[in-house]
């Protein structure tokens, strides 16, 4: 048989890339931001880490050897004075992974109506104005990628996450819409869904008998950690995503795929 495909083979690795390319991270003090600053910058990338405590903002870009603003990422005034600072120490801003997000565990019928507001704030408005502002700039030089942690709350029912699980519904639906209008600019928008993130907040919260719990329901029998996320969002945030717009994928370990009864307690050898 002859072969007919004489197609250029790209450089793999280098897709993975991120040579001289400035990335905003916004929420990069801890966990998962922390983890996805570094994984952005050990490919290159020049990181401004964005945080609301000055002090975790700082230390971040003392790690990865970027640069470092403080602000309200859910007020205009302040994310239009982010951007400034980033066009000044960045020059073109070539993606945004955006990390922001929090839950007021409550129950449905007890959500108040201030809940309601500060989850939408917390969860989706500072994703707005990453979009309206990250790819205002991108559309207007050649292009680039915002990428968003959601969440797998947004994707099914949970207990005490009815406010948390609306507004990262909100977030998946903008990223969608996001997609759309910009990608004829060449920006690319997409967000990563994890499940349970053995992030210091998170294993406070649960404590070891709940990480066992979620390790034992998750087929892959583990929980993930910060760095579990960071690789997913190094790769959206990559031209190894070149074609990947519009999309959520889900990073829970098998969680949302197997029937919702547990797990027997056996290991299966391959067939």
């Amino acid at each position: 048989m002859t072969r007919t495909d004489d197609s250029e083979v790209p450089d793999y690795p280098g897709r993975l890339r991120l040579d001289g390319k400035g990335v905003v991270v916004l929420g990069a003090g801890q966990g998962i931001g922390r983890q996805a600053s570094h994984a952005l910058a050990q490919s290159g990338a020049k990181v401004l880490a964005v945080d609301l405590d000055a002090d975790l903002a700082a230390d971040i870009a003392k790690e990865v050897d970027g640069f470092a603003w403080s602000g309200d990422a859910t007020s205009r005034e302040d994310v239009a004075a982010l951007w400034q600072q980033a066009e000044t120490q960045l020059g073109r801003v070539h993606a945004v992974v955006d990390i922001i997000g929090m839950s007021r565990y409550k129950d449905l019928l007890s959500t108040t109506d201030e809940d309601w507001a500060w989850h939408h704030d917390i969860v989706l408005r500072h994703a707005l104005l990453a979009v309206q502002f990250g790819g205002a700039h991108m559309a207007r030089n050649g292009g680039g990628t915002i990428t968003f942690v959601a969440s797998v709350s947004g994707l099914t029912g949970a207990p005490m996450h009815a406010a948390y699980g609306a507004a990262k519904a909100g977030l998946m639906s903008l990223v969608r819409s996001a997609a759309v209008e910009l990608g004829p600019s060449g920006v690319r928008v997409n967000a990563v869904a994890p499940g349970v993130v053995w992030t210091p907040r998170v294993s406070a919260y649960l404590g070891e008998a709940g990480r066992a719990a979620n390790a034992a329901n998750a087929p892959v029998r583990d929980v993930a950690r910060p760095a579990d996320i960071a690789g997913p969002l190094l790769f959206l945030t990559s031209d190894l995503s070149r074609y990947v717009s519009g999309q959520v994928l889900s990073v829970d370990g098998g969680v949302g795929v197997k029937f919702p009864y547990p797990l027997p307690d056996m290991d299966v050898a391959p067939h």
